[in-house]
């Protein structure tokens, strides 16, 4: 069972039942299962809205119209149940079949109610389910439309139509389900079952059990949930830092983890107050920590995407309606601290989403409960949360400053380069090696808009890379793209950070330093340790943007504008493009800022500053201040800045060292703020995961410690502060502050 706690979290009448055990049909016969169809149908279908009402009265027409279109058009033969529909048309045929359900269950459609759709469906699911799902049949292709995808929505047929499927059929759609997910799929927690797929699995079961109204299989499915819940320090599922995974090395809140928060939030409404309600407390402490983080003005990052980022335009907005969605019907379970918090959330989402205003594009139930959120003077929206977030199991980084979000997206021992699979995200080669996602205010949609089919791969903003051409899918599929770098990650103390990533190149023998340090209104961006041996020039990427707007360019001050969206500070020589690029029928056009380290480099480095949101005066301003950031160190041992302004100095050691007043006995991170009342605060880090032992002198003057960490095993004040930590290889590489008094 992979090591996960057994504790199951249910409740069975009250009493919490733990060890694996499951409810018998004498502890459930008095469930309402007609009650269990209700709920399923209003969750997932939608309810709460009248439907003489608009939108809704022209949605449900529209659904109708599109309903007796399917019904009147099918036409069942031996291999399709629509002319030109071949099977198995996994997806097309079952959303038919799932449209002229849902027209027949819900009102307003002009066909609800409708015997004759009733019984078409249910033709045409039996149909189906002969030619295609029947048990016994050998499944082809990849398993999950046989084990999730089509029996999940057949199911939902099947209870929406109710009694127009007869016993025979019920009893046949049943058994195969059974025959395609056995009950041994949810023996064992590993494979294919886990996380997302675990909890659509149990749905799948929980439907099975509905359908045929049997209390055991309804059991099976709630207990079988039980693994998913605890955190995990390896493999797939989420992290006490955040961090959400799947397929053992990819980041994933915008997709399966979606997925699965979309699915647990339904089963929580659908089973409340029934011998089998869940109540999982972890899950309410992910909204906050694990999903609300890359949600940005309603959409949800790309980095955090797996190779689902390339499937449709505004791909990201549909991921963060999605989340959204999850997140308010999940509020119906969650104490009621939470749930006013999380309306506000999702209210300030809706709001600033002007790209794809979230209630136009909302599906009928989420539009009803998102309405209810809007129209709520009492519910006030939330502005986006300033502050820094490192995920460092999942090697992922958010920043907001004023009127501005960046993501960071990085690759290490752990965390693949990119996925690709099933013929998707194919290019995405170096969505790993540092790229550097940052959106200024009114950019909504700068990732969105068919970035992924037109923008160059080789040129993904904040990367360095080799351009030795790669082949379409190169590596491994599925995230298996892990390079050896280890340290990866950084400190933080929630406002500021210093990231860092030991860079080996994908497919190349490329390898870097890479270091980002984020500020309130900029981020410094250092290279050092540049390398490569593939006879081809290296570039480090300063930016990529979607846009046509004004570029303007001062290389002797080492200043660049991009009109609307903000300026560079660099050192160096600034190249420049600006293109259109096509995929298909869609042309979008680029400016492109880079810095060439030349044809196999040795040690080159780079420094350079991004200004999100800035005028040209304020870049201009910034590039001729040589106080405002000196650059302590910029070599393959250490990067350091410091920020007199800001009371800032941050080192990501990749070797012990001395660097600005800092001594680090070990590879780790530090940051010091000096604040202006007298006091300060150290944060510090194990990147790597591996130390036992650290030690961290500041040379300056400090009379106390004034709050401390479990992991201080000692502090020496005076002079200058030693601080000597314990095991921060236990800690998954986040992040330890402690508080000081300055003062001799």
């Amino acid at each position: 069972m992979n090591g996960y706690s057994r504790r199951l979290f249910l409740r069975l009448g009250g009493a919490a039942v733990a060890g694996g055990l499951i409810p018998t049909a004498r502890t459930a016969h008095a469930v309402d299962f007609a009650l269990l169809r209700r709920r399923w149908q209003d969750v997932t279908a939608g309810a709460g809205f009248d439907p003489a009402v608009e939108p809704y009265r022209t949605r449900l027409a529209r659904l109708g119209a599109t309903a007796a279109g399917y019904r009147d058009t099918m036409a069942p033969a031996g291999t399709s149940l629509w002319p030109g529909l071949v099977f198995p048309s996994f997806a097309e045929t079952t959303v038919r079949l799932q449209a002229m359900a849902r027209a027949y269950a819900l009102p307003g459609t002009g066909l609800t109610g409708d015997a004759s759709l009733g019984a078409t469906v249910a033709t045409g699911l039996d149909h189906y389910r002969r030619q295609v799902y029947a048990a016994g049949a050998r499944p082809a292709g990849n398993w999950w439309p046989w084990q999730i995808g089509v029996p999940k929505r057949l199911l939902d047929v099947a209870l929406l139509i109710g009694p127009h499927l007869t016993d025979r059929q019920s009893r046949a759609l049943s058994e195969a389900v059974d025959h395609f997910v056995p009950e041994w799929r949810l023996a064992d927690y590993s494979g294919n079952s886990t996380g997302a797929n675990r909890v659509d699995l149990c749905t799948v079961t929980l439907l099975r059990a509905i359908l045929r109204a049997d209390p055991d299989k309804a059991a099976l499915a709630v207990s079988a949930l039980s693994p998913v819940f605890p955190y995990v320090t390896e493999g797939d599922g989420f992290y006490r830092d955040g961090s959400f995974i799947q397929h053992t090395s990819v980041p994933y809140q915008g997709g399966y983890g979606a997925v699965m928060l979309s699915g647990l939030a339904t089963l929580f409404a659908v089973l409340r107050g029934t011998p089998w309600e869940v109540t999982a407390p972890n899950i309410f402490d992910m909204v906050e920590r694990s999903f609300a983080p890359f949600v940005h003005d309603g959409f949800c990052m790309d980095l955090v995407s797996g190779r689902g980022i390339g499937r449709d335009p505004y791909g990201d907005h549909r991921r963060g309606r999605m989340i959204a969605s999850a997140i308010l019907l999940l509020g119906d379970a969650a104490p009621a601290a939470a749930r006013t918090r999380w309306q506000g959330l999702v209210k300030g989402w809706a709001v600033r989403d002007t790209v794809k205003p979230m209630l136009d594009e909302a599906d009928l139930g989420f539009h009803a409960r998102l309405a209810a959120v809007l129209d709520d003077d009492a519910i006030p929206a939330s502005p986006e949360p300033a502050g820094h977030r490192l995920l460092p199991m999942s090697a992922r980084a958010v920043h907001r400053g004023p009127g501005w979000c960046a993501g960071l997206s990085m690759a290490s021992s752990r965390i693949g380069h990119y996925e690709h699979g099933n013929g998707e995200n194919t290019r995405g080669w170096h969505t790993g090696s540092g790229m550097l996602y940052w959106w200024a205010k009114g950019h909504g949609d700068q990732y969105s808009d068919s970035f992924w089919p037109t923008v160059d791969p080789y040129r993904l903003p904040g990367t360095t890379v080799s351009t030795k051409r790669l082949a379409d899918g190169a590596g491994e599929g599925w995230g298996a793209t892990c390079p050896p770098g280890r340290w990866v990650g950084g400190a933080t103390d929630g406002t500021y950070a210093a990231v860092g990533q030991h860079l080996n190149g994908f497919e190349s023998t490329m390898e870097a330093f890479k270091s980002w340090f984020f500020l309130d209104d900029a981020v410094v961006c250092l290279g050092a340790g540049i390398t490569g041996r593939d006879g081809v020039p290296v570039e480090t990427i300063v930016d990529n943007r979607r846009t046509d707007a004004l570029l303007t360019l001062d290389q002797k001050a080492g200043w660049a504008h991009l009109a609307g969206h903000g300026g560079y500070v660099f050192h160096g020589l600034l190249r420049t493009s600006r293109e259109s690029r096509t995929a298909g029928s869609v042309t979008r056009s680029y400016v492109t800022l880079w810095l060439d380290h030349g044809v196999d480099p040795d040690a080159a480095g780079y420094v350079y500053s991004l200004l999100p949101g800035a005028t040209p005066a304020r870049t201009r301003a910034r590039a001729t201040d040589p106080a405002w950031l000196r650059v302590l160190v910029n070599t393959a041992q250490q990067q350091g800045v410091q920020v007199p302004s800001l009371g800032l100095t941050a080192v990501n050691f990749w070797n012990a060292g001395v660097v600005g007043g800092l001594t680090a006995s070990a590879p780790c991170a530090v940051l010091v703020r000096e604040r202006g009342d007298g006091t300060a605060t150290v944060t510090v880090s194990d990147p790597r995961r591996d130390l036992s032992e650290l030690t961290v002198t500041w040379d300056r003057p400090v009379t106390r410690v004034l709050r401390g960490h479990p992991l201080l095993t000692g502090a020496t004040t005076g002079a200058k502060l030693t601080l000597k930590w314990g095991r921060l290889s236990d800690r998954g590489g986040s992040s330890k502050t402690i508080t000081v008094r300055l003062g001799r």
